[in-house]
C-alpha cells in the first residue's frame, strides 16, 4: 500500500512544471491578509493568522494557459511592465530569453496611446507584476484594445484583466520563479526547446 502512495504522490508531482516542494519553498502560494471576490476561485484556504493562501494547482494551469496564448505573438509585440523593484529584473531577464520588450520603473503615460511619444511603443499583448501597481499600463493597453496577461494576488481586481496568473506577486523569489516557468514554458510552446525541455538559466538567474 506505502508503494501505492509513493507511486500516487509521484504521478502528483509530474503535473507540476516545477516540484511542489520547489513552489512552496519559493512562497508562490502566499496571498495577503486581503482577498477580493475576483481572486475568490484561486484562495485554497486561510491559515490560522489570517494570510491567504493561493492554490498552486491553479498557478501551474494558468501558467501553462499564458504560455500556450502568448507563444503565438510576435515576441517583440509582448510588452512586459513592472513599476515594481522585485519584478524588474525577472521582467528584465523574461524578455531577454523569451524576446519580449521590458518596460521597468515608470510607465511614461501615452507610451501606447500617443504615437508622436518617443517611448511610443506597439504593443499587441502586455504583460504585468501586478494589475494595481502596473495600472497605467493595463488601462492604455485596455483603451486600444490589446490583451492584459497579469500576475495577481489574493488582493488584486481583475478589472481589464484577460487573463490572471495567481501567484504571490509581492515577493522577490516568488516572481523570478513564477518569470522563470513561464519564461520555459513559452519557449516550450514555441517548440524552441523539447516539450520536456530547459532553459539554460537558473530561477536564481531571474532574481
Amino acid at each position: 500500500m506505502a508503494e501505492e502512495e509513493k507511486k500516487a504522490q509521484e504521478e502528483a508531482e509530474e503535473e507540476f512544471l516545477l516540484p511542489k516542494d520547489v513552489l512552496l519553498s519559493a512562497g508562490l502560494h502566499i496571498g495577503s491578509r486581503m482577498k477580493t471576490k475576483d481572486m475568490a476561485p484561486f484562495i485554497y484556504k486561510a491559515r490560522p493568522d489570517g494570510l491567504f493562501v493561493l492554490d498552486l494547482k491553479k498557478t501551474d494551469e494558468r501558467i501553462r494557459i499564458a504560455a500556450k496564448f502568448l507563444s503565438r505573438f510576435e515576441p517583440s509585440k509582448i510588452v512586459v511592465a513592472s513599476t515594481k523593484l522585485y519584478g524588474r529584473e525577472p521582467v528584465r531577464k523574461f524578455c531577454e530569453v523569451v524576446g519580449a520588450t521590458p518596460v521597468v520603473g515608470r510607465f511614461i503615460p501615452g507610451s501606447f496611446t500617443n504615437p508622436l511619444l518617443p517611448t511610443h511603443m506597439e504593443a499587441e499583448v502586455l504583460l504585468v507584476t501586478d494589475p494595481r501597481a502596473d495600472g497605467q499600463a493595463v488601462e492604455e493597453a485596455t483603451k486600444i484594445g490589446v490583451p492584459v496577461v497579469a500576475f495577481c494576488g489574493t488582493d488584486n481586481s481583475l478589472r481589464n484583466v484577460d487573463l490572471a496568473i495567481p501567484v504571490n506577486n509581492k515577493g522577490r523569489r516568488a516572481l523570478a520563479v513564477a518569470f522563470w516557468l513561464l519564461a520555459r514554458q513559452i519557449l516550450r510552446e514555441r517548440g524552441e526547446i523539447p516539450e520536456d525541455g530547459d532553459i539554460p538559466y537558473t530561477p536564481e538567474d531571474f532574481e
